[in-house]
């Protein structure tokens, strides 16, 4: 099973609209092209699909993933309007991917650039965990732990304590995708049940500057994807970047 995560897309209500690299729609077109290649089962878009909040932003990301050869579902993340997502396309909280298992968390916080799950949200995912053993991937557009880089680690996952006491009971959760970084990224948490890995993902446009103390852009890199692929509780993965 190969599963292609892209994050950030970043789109405006006008096509030609311009980030402060690049062309966000361009890039994506790109973007989509090079996963095509791929031959992915799947593909997760997680999180900032637009820069704008705009029904017309959603409506060009619809069309722009549209082109994908793999069904493809996101999640909001801190620059996105759910009430306008849904309107679009839906937004699930579950995937089911033969012998794996893929909650999609709800990282959001209205109005703010962190990320929170909340004691309710919580709860509720330690209930889904509850309900089924086989090996889970956890999908969150806020990263849950420090990436090294000051700005961005104050805008992360703002309970990640509560997060991986949470997860502290629940061996089946192997691994976990994030958005909101725009930069390659692998790190992994240590636990007494044993690690679990957390990666993130460049933007489909705008890179961040690795172990930046505040924001930068990294002009030097280039958009990019992650391929995920899953086979009996194994997971590999690796960052493709795209050539524009």
């Amino acid at each position: 099973m190969r599963l292609i995560q892209i994050s950030d897309c970043h789109l405006h209500a006008d096509p030609r609209a311009r980030s402060r690299a690049g062309f966000p729609l361009r890039q994506l077109e790109a973007v989509v092209a090079a996963v095509n290649r791929e031959r992915p089962d799947m593909v997760l878009v997680t999180g900032d699909i637009s820069q704008d909040e705009t029904a017309a932003s959603y409506q060009l990301a619809a069309r722009t993933l549209g082109e994908l050869s793999a069904p493809w579902f996101w999640l909001a993340g801190n620059h996105d309007a759910p009430a306008l997502m849904v309107e679009t396309r839906e937004l699930l909280d579950e995937l089911d991917l033969d012998g794996w298992r893929v909650l999609l968390l709800d990282t959001r916080v209205s109005g703010q650039p962190h990320g929170e799950l909340g004691p309710e949200r919580l709860g509720r995912l330690a209930e889904r965990l509850e309900q089924d053993e086989r090996p889970t991937l956890l999908v969150m557009h806020h990263p849950p732990l420090a990436i090294g880089s000051a700005w961005l680690d104050e805008i992360g996952l703002h309970d990640r304590e509560a997060f991986w006491q949470t997860l502290s009971a629940y061996r089946q959760v192997k691994a976990i995708l994030c958005g909101h970084i725009h930069q390659a990224f692998a790190s992994h948490q240590q636990r007494e049940e044993g690690e679990v890995a957390v990666y993130g993902c460049p933007s489909t446009t705008d890179q961040f500057l690795p172990g930046a103390e505040h924001f930068a852009v990294d002009e030097a890199s280039r958009p990019g994807y992650r391929v995920v692929d899953l086979e009996s509780g194994d997971l590999t993965t690796w960052v493709e970047r795209v050539d524009l």
